[in-house]
């Protein structure tokens, strides 16, 4: 009967090993626990010992790369181990007259005996660094030598100077251990409704359009210093703060009209356009992220956009946003610079074909008509589906909304 040797699982991340050396040659016979085979991995020196005693046929050379699990050879256990042959007489050999002693024996090479027992790469290791194996402590099966113990003693200095203390295994350094009260419970809790169908919706916008998002970035000068300018009479006339979110909703309109396929979805195999733009503003609650929309943005000034984004804001904040407030809506506005946020990539309210994702305003050297200068600088990202929209429209897209942040006057004036 014949037992299969087979490669035995060395690492969990582990798929495949090399051959480095067959400690027995095929048709020696082997005893139980017997070292066959040295296997090298890119982590560690694996020997591979016999199961039984027999006979041994190999079935892969050395230097062969071998999976996992498959058969590199077998023993026989059939067959008994060989009597050993009884030594021949010999004359006497008569004794030298002469009174001179006898030529000394010359002395085995220990040195070279232990390296012819090496694996082949331990062996490589040993040579390029001139280490004496027999001055090294063996870690593997049996004292054995390992590749591992010829590198510790390389790292440890030159074969001269490796002293007994280094020769031996390392104790390990001992586990820190954390300090102070340890809470290592865990809490569960039901997802709210709400929780669950963004969830829904998040995960449906990922599986049923082909999201693509491409940047661009906005020197945000013209528009702080328009801020600047005008908050206090804006707050005086209209009761409420002059943001930016009001001039990017006007922007994003302007970018609606002159790239419509952006402003549309897919319904099937149709495409439906629409001829208004109702824009939805995503806020964060308690509960999780809202989007309500304003409805026919197109229609409203700077000062009710902003009017709309408070009311909508304040009723979120109070958990009296209702259906009707998020249904409708066209096209997304994610604000994740309010956050810190730096660049992100939104993901797509469905079936709305694009979200413009804003971010931190942050001051950056650009190149300002052959100078550089620090500018007050804005990465924006327009996340859309490619199954609708293509490189070009959503490029230019972009670069409409640049230019009406760069220069407020074309919002006004809708080019």
């Amino acid at each position: 009967m014949s037992v299969e040797i087979k490669v035995p699982a060395v690492g969990e991340s582990i798929t495949e090993a090399t051959i480095g050396e067959w400690q027995k040659k095929s048709g020696d016979f082997v005893s139980r626990d017997d070292v066959l085979l040295v296997l090298e991995t890119d982590k560690a020196s694996v020997e591979v010992v016999a199961e039984t005693d027999g006979i041994l046929t190999t079935k892969a050379n050395e230097g062969d790369t071998v999976a996992i699990g498959s058969v590199v050879g077998e023993i026989d256990n059939s067959a008994s181990a060989p009597k050993e042959a009884a030594p021949a007489k010999t004359p006497p050999t008569p004794q030298p007259v002469a009174s001179t002693p006898p030529p000394a024996a010359p002395q085995p090479n220990i040195h070279q005996d232990l390296k012819s027992h090496l694996s082949p790469a331990t062996r490589r290791v040993v040579e390029e660094n001139h280490l004496n194996p027999s001055t090294i402590s063996g870690t593997g099966r049996g004292g054995r030598l390992t590749k591992e113990d010829a590198l510790v003693a390389a790292s440890n200095g030159s074969a001269a100077s490796q002293t007994k203390a280094s020769q031996q295994p390392q104790a390990l350094p001992p586990l820190p251990q954390a300090k102070g009260a340890i809470d290592a419970t865990e809490t569960r809790e039901k997802m709210t409704t709400i929780r669950k169908k963004i969830a829904e919706r998040l995960v449906s916008a990922q599986q049923t359009a082909a999201i693509l998002t491409t940047f661009n970035e906005i020197d945000m000068s013209a528009a702080m210093k328009l801020r600047a300018k005008y908050k206090d009479s804006f707050k005086e006339k209209y009761g409420i703060s002059l943001g930016f979110m009001g001039l990017f909703v006007k922007a994003a309109i302007e970018a609606l009209k002159a790239f419509p396929k952006v402003n549309a979805f897919i319904d099937g195999d149709e495409v439906v356009y629409h001829n208004y733009q109702n824009i939805g503003v995503a806020v964060s609650t308690e509960k999780g992220l809202m989007v309500p929309v304003i409805k026919n943005a197109q229609a409203m000034s700077v000062a009710e956009i902003e009017l709309a984004i408070r009311h909508y804001a304040i009723k979120a904040r109070d958990g009296k946003i209702s259906i009707d407030d998020l249904n409708g809506g066209t096209f997304t506005l994610s604000n994740g610079g309010v956050f810190g946020s730096l660049m992100s990539t939104p993901i797509l309210n469905p079936p709305q074909s694009g979200i413009l994702g804003m971010h931190k305003i942050e001051e950056r050297p650009i190149a300002i008509d052959g100078k550089v200068e620090i500018r007050p600088m804005m990465y924006v990202a327009l996340s859309y589906d490619h199954r609708m929209v293509d490189g070009r429209e959503s490029v230019g897209f972009l670069v409409k909304i640049k230019e009406g942040m760069e220069d407020p006057a074309r919002l006004l004036l809708e080019i």
